[in-house]
């Protein structure tokens, strides 16, 4: 018998510039990350600040759609003052889908929003509209009707949101974040208690320093650098003295809300509010949602619609962008969405350009 061989291995060595271009020609056969519009099975096929989503009512499969605003603070500067910057605001932020009941008895009412409080913060949105209610012997959040909770309304009690907002306030000490409540809390001070007792107090802005006649604000470079980075507004005006949050419509106009507020051309202040050109209010808030939140629906509405009443209300306040822009399921478009129309209002704000992208190169 022959005598059994084993080949020696091989190894192959390349030279420098060989062994870069391999890593080249990987490099190029890598799937590359696709833009807003392309199709896509899975977020992971889409590039940053963007997720895959199914329009249904637009396109026959999921593309890749945006998930996240651009921080103006980061892109351009943050030393202009705060009224001179626009903020995506999500309405009815705590009324998620899915939220488990936390009264024992199922929920019974609209929800608004599909992310929580930390991934609505965590994706760029600034301001959120809370609905607080006396509930329990304490302050909830509930989706109700004729100013009081029930079991089969409530979402959670305050002090659990807040204590998300705290968190992103920590964690993120360049940011300002803004708190806009439907108010019917009665108890002497309630609100005061949960927001000691959520820590947010450390990060209050005082009303004291707020313009009272339509001035500017202060810089938001100077809020960051006194920690004064949280701003409240209630709907009850006797709480602006007697627990030192801000009466919203002593500083804010707002246009209609619900399908008041849709009506493609029109743009008008919802009853409690000051006319929308009334510039002794130097903040601007515009409502786009329906009065019935549908889910299917909104990617629609997050489209050109939504562009249009834009600069509807502009018209509508003296020629003013919005300051806060309110939406139902924030996610939700066939593009670019409510983060588009954040950075236009953005755009328009700070150099007068379409897109605050342009910002930064004019």
């Amino acid at each position: 018998m022959g005598r059994s061989f084993t080949a020696a291995p091989v190894r192959v060595v390349l030279a420098p510039p060989l062994l870069l271009l391999l890593f080249f020609l990987l490099g190029l056969l890598r799937p590359a990350a696709a833009n807003v519009g392309d199709s896509c099975s899975t977020s992971a096929d889409c590039g940053a600040g963007q997720w895959c989503f199914d329009c249904e009512t637009k396109f026959s499969a999921s593309h890749c759609v945006r998930s996240a605003a651009t921080n103006p603070f980061q892109l351009i500067n943050n030393s202009l003052p705060f009224n001179k910057y626009a903020y995506l605001t999500t309405h009815n932020s705590y009324a998620i889908v899915g939220e488990p009941s936390h009264t024992g008895i199922p929920r019974v009412t609209f929800d608004n929003q599909e992310d929580t409080v930390t991934d609505q913060l965590n994706n760029g949105v600034r301001a959120l509209m809370l609905d607080t209610y006396d509930f329990k012997d304490d302050v909830w959040l509930c989706h109700s009707s004729g100013g009081k909770c029930n079991d089969f309304t409530a979402f959670e009690p305050a002090l659990d949101t807040f204590k998300e907002i705290e968190a992103f306030l920590l964690a993120n000490p360049s940011e300002i974040v803004t708190i806009i409540l439907e108010d019917y809390v009665h108890a002497p001070n309630g609100l005061t208690n949960v927001f000691n007792a959520s820590g947010l107090l450390k990060y209050w802005f005082p009303v004291s320093k707020m313009p009272q006649s339509g001035q500017d604000w202060p810089l938001v470079s100077d809020m960051i650098a006194s920690n004064q980075r949280l701003l409240v507004f209630t709907s009850i005006s006797s709480k602006q003295s007697t627990e030192g949050i801000a009466y919203q419509w002593n500083f804010m106009v707002e246009n209609n809300y619900g399908d008041d507020g849709m009506d493609a051309g029109k743009c008008s202040n919802r009853a409690e509010s000051a006319p929308l050109n009334d510039n002794t209010k130097s903040l601007v808030l515009m409502n786009y949602f329906p009065s019935v939140p549908v889910k299917l629906t909104t990617c629609l509405q997050h489209s050109q619609s939504l562009v249009d009443m834009v600069n509807t209300c502009y018209g509508a306040a003296g020629n003013r962008w919005a300051n806060f822009i309110a939406v139902d399921y924030y996610k939700r478009s066939d593009g670019g969405g409510a983060f588009q129309a954040t950075d236009l209002l953005n755009g328009r704000l700070l150099c007068g350009c379409q897109d605050i992208k342009a910002c930064s190169v004019v």
